[in-house]
């Protein structure tokens, strides 16, 4: 066995299946050769309806996906084998319709879970075996913006905890809301808004970056904006940039901060490309623009030094190798073909030995 086969790493796909218009069949499995970056699909792992987004416990093998349904939403718990294969080991109802984004607590405690028809978080408790129990809370968003027929109420797009609180990406009334997790209950508290960003914005997913700003890709205003603290837990806009230079309508989505903080990349669905941003503590610039080699990339990770995008509409996953000095990624092969792929997530290895 060579090395890089030994070494050989597992990375998840969620997409949708036919409920949602996809031609997925449910989660599948990829091994990844860190190596040369090379993707291999070894198939479908977990039939499950719509898992567009995956999580993993920070302690535990046990992966979670949303079920994207419209109007009952649910979240499905798995263990996971050294060999990557999922056994079922809970379904809880999320409370609301399109669940589109989880995350585990950094304690592993809870389960949060982002409704986005219905603009609620739900939160579970895990057991001993990572396993989801009853809800014990759904905090219900409140607010709106101005364009129509996307902004009508709120839109949670993303849960992300931060110690004690969790950050809402709200696309529906351009707000990213915080909320206190009072573990004992496992229930939410609102508190003051920490962005208000432009109306129209739509924010859709945050990153921080090491040196401690926070940055909003903007969904419908085709932004990606960075925040710095104001005091009382609240943020101030410290700058701004479009993501792409094509004229046209642009819908971004994912974005991912390099660990060493030096690059900063988004996807740009619609113009079909990544954007690479160099960062300075100051300032995003943006120096390149690289096309994905499909069609509407929703969602990108960056592993090594290889950044690796689900192109939903054109069936497929795009691998790039990425320059270390540069920072801007290079188409790398052909695209890995996968039905209707709109998550990534690369298991850790850790949780494999």
């Amino acid at each position: 066995m060579s090395t890089s086969s030994a070494s050989a790493e597992h990375v998840y796909v969620g997409g949708y299946t036919a409920d949602k218009g996809g031609d997925g069949e449910g989660v599948t499995l990829l091994r990844r050769d860190p190596v040369t970056g090379v993707l291999t699909r070894l198939g479908v792992v977990a039939r499950t309806p719509s898992p567009s987004f995956l999580v993993q416990h920070p302690a535990l093998p046990v992966l979670y996906a949303v079920n994207e349904l419209e109007t009952d939403g649910t979240v499905s718990a798995f263990t996971v084998a050294a060999d990557g294969a999922l056994t079922p080991l809970a379904v809880r109802p999320t409370g609301g319709g399109d669940p589109a984004h989880l995350a585990v607590t950094p304690d592993g405690r809870h389960l949060l879970v982002a409704n986005y028809a219905t603009g609620s978080v739900a939160v579970f408790p895990l057991d001993a075996e990572g396993a989801p129990g009853e809800r014990t809370d759904l905090l219900t968003l409140e607010g709106s913006g101005p364009v129509a027929d996307r902004q009508a109420g709120p839109h949670a797009h993303m849960v992300f905890p931060v110690r004690d609180e969790v950050l809402i990406a709200d696309l529906g009334s351009d707000k990213v809301w915080r909320a206190r997790l009072d573990p004992v209950p496992g229930r939410l508290t609102m508190l003051p808004a920490a962005v208000a960003a432009e109306p129209g914005t739509g924010p859709r997913h945050v990153r921080f970056s090491p040196d401690g700003a926070l940055f909003v890709v903007g969904e419908l205003g085709g932004d990606l904006t960075w925040w710095r603290p104001a005091g009382a837990g609240s943020l101030r806009q410290a700058g701004r940039a479009a993501t792409t230079t094509a004229e046209g309508e642009n819908y971004p989505s994912e974005i991912v901060v390099r660990p060493d903080g030096r690059f900063v990349y988004v996807a740009n669905r619609g113009p079909n490309t990544v954007a690479t941003f160099a960062w300075d503590g100051e300032n995003a610039t943006l120096v390149a623009e690289t096309p994905v080699g499909g069609d509407w990339p929703r969602h990108m990770i960056l592993a090594g030094d290889h950044l690796y995008v689900t192109n939903q509409r054109s069936q497929n996953v795009t691998t790039f190798r990425v320059d270390r000095e540069t920072g801007v990624p290079a188409t790398q092969g052909e695209p890995t073909a996968e039905p209707t792929p709109t998550c990534l997530l690369r298991w850790n290895a850790f949780q494999r030995d």
